[in-house]
């Protein structure tokens, strides 16, 4: 089909979505907050510095993560309206204004962004009982071939920086995040950020937390924080120079064991052990193979051992089970590279990309707000109105809430005094958009 190329002076708007990131942003305190920050330099800026801020959620809920796409927004009213923007900021004022705050709001944007989802989010999906996951992981950002500050090996064998995260809830909200030098220990720091995620997520929830973590951070340390912020935790050990076939010994005395296929044997079982003078349960998988899967048998067998400390008293195949749950957080991690395009980050300044990072936290959670209370909202709209998404999504990947919801079309109208918002009529977005955009302006009510 050949089409005929024409112009109109009607105002189209491609990425409606904003009006959602804006009435989410106004809920909170964020952009009154950022204002009354002393950023040296600045004493009177022509673009304040919430609009600076703001600005650059906004571009990164749209999966733009570089200082050269605000320009396209200059003029762009819309953009301006409904981020609730005086003015837009140039590329150059949004550098040298993220420059110039040196990480500086870094704890303002995790409040606010934990009061966001706080006002809501009724309930946080649990992991099991009424155990709400608290995930924490280190997950490198490839920057290979640059020169910015603090870009160094990271453990991935490549050159970059090993930002650690933690996701709260079985949707992943993103409580806290940290930007690391590639080279920095996956334990070095740890405890302070552990400290600080626990925070942030009491200030979310009141359900009891499951701290889990990987075998990078099998530190005491971690353990006694949990203990005395009172959250129970499965951390995965480090064996380091332990016998595995004294644990199949042990194994076969204390464990379970199931025989999947022929020459495979599973135990499982709980045991304890002895650190810094007091006893900690210990969760053990020993797997031993005498044949592969294919039938081929073994000159030696081999031994598989897999252990974790934890304040839980459930069965060992629940402990096990809910740590390999832990892995989805990896999901998370891919969302924000990939999705969000925040892997090879803007600056050269390792504070300015660290403020950045605390950035793309917020307009994460905003848009998995969008994707998880629009998954809600369109279980109660008529069915012919209902989006067309499979009836066992539990969880919306962000790309997809970008595609479907941020980059909305619609047309922009002044009428009757007030600005208005059109959308084609068999948009199968539509209905779920406008309910989304009416629960969140009846919120600011």
């Amino acid at each position: 089909m050949e089409f005929i190329i024409s112009e109109t002076d009607e105002v189209l708007v491609s990425h409606a979505g904003l009006a959602l990131v804006g009435s989410l942003l106004e809920d909170i305190n964020l952009r009154k907050r950022v204002n009354e920050l002393s950023v040296p330099g600045f004493v009177r800026p022509g673009v304040k510095h919430g609009d600076v801020v703001i600005a650059a959620i906004g571009l990164l809920c749209l999966g733009k993560s570089d200082f050269t796409d605000i320009e396209p927004f200059r003029e762009d009213e819309f953009f301006r309206r409904a981020l609730g923007l005086k003015s837009i900021p140039s590329e150059a004022t949004l550098r040298q204004r993220l420059d110039a705050m040196q990480d500086a709001c870094g704890g303002i944007l995790r409040e606010e962004s934990a009061a966001l989802i706080r006002r809501h989010v009724r309930k946080l999906t649990p992991c099991h009982g009424q155990w709400v996951a608290l995930d924490i992981d280190v997950s490198p950002f490839d920057n290979s071939g640059t020169k910015k500050e603090g870009v160094s090996w990271t453990y991935k064998k490549v050159d970059g920086y090993a930002p650690i995260f933690a996701y709260l809830g079985e949707e992943g909200y993103q409580v806290h995040c940290q930007l690391r030098e590639g080279k920095q220990h996956c334990q070095d720091g740890t405890p302070e950020f552990l400290r600080q995620a626990i925070g942030y997520a009491k200030q979310i929830t009141r359900a009891p937390l499951l701290v889990r973590l990987d075998a990078g951070n099998d530190d005491l340390e971690n353990v006694k924080i949990c203990g005395k912020e009172k959250v129970d935790y499965i951390i995965k050990r480090n064996l380091r120079k332990e016998s595995l076939e004294d644990w199949l010994v042990e194994a076969q005395a204390f464990g379970k064991c199931e025989t999947p296929r022929e020459g495979k044997e599973v135990w499982t079982g709980k045991t304890w052990k002895e650190r810094d003078g007091k006893m900690y349960r210990v969760v053990f998988e020993v797997i031993y193979r005498t044949m592969t899967a294919d039938g081929q048998k073994l000159l030696l067998p081999d031994i598989e051992v897999n252990t974790w400390w934890t304040s839980l008293k459930l069965s060992a195949k629940e402990v096990i089970a809910l740590y390999h749950a832990h892995g989805t957080s990896e999901q998370f991690h891919s969302e924000i590279k990939t999705d969000m395009d925040l892997e090879r980050l803007p600056s050269g300044k390792f504070a300015t990309n660290a403020t950045m990072l605390s950035l793309g936290l917020v307009a994460y959670n905003v848009l998995r707000l969008c994707g998880q209370q629009g998954l809600k909202g369109q279980r109660r709209l008529p069915t012919e109105q209902q989006a067309p998404l499979p009836k066992k999504v539990s969880r919306r990947r962000l790309r997809s809430v970008i595609q479907d919801l941020m980059y909305l079309a619609a047309k922009l109208t002044w009428h009757a005094n007030r600005w208005k918002l059109s959308f084609w009529q068999n948009s199968p977005w539509r209905a779920v958009w406008s309910a989304l955009y009416v629960g969140f302006r009846a919120a600011l009510t």
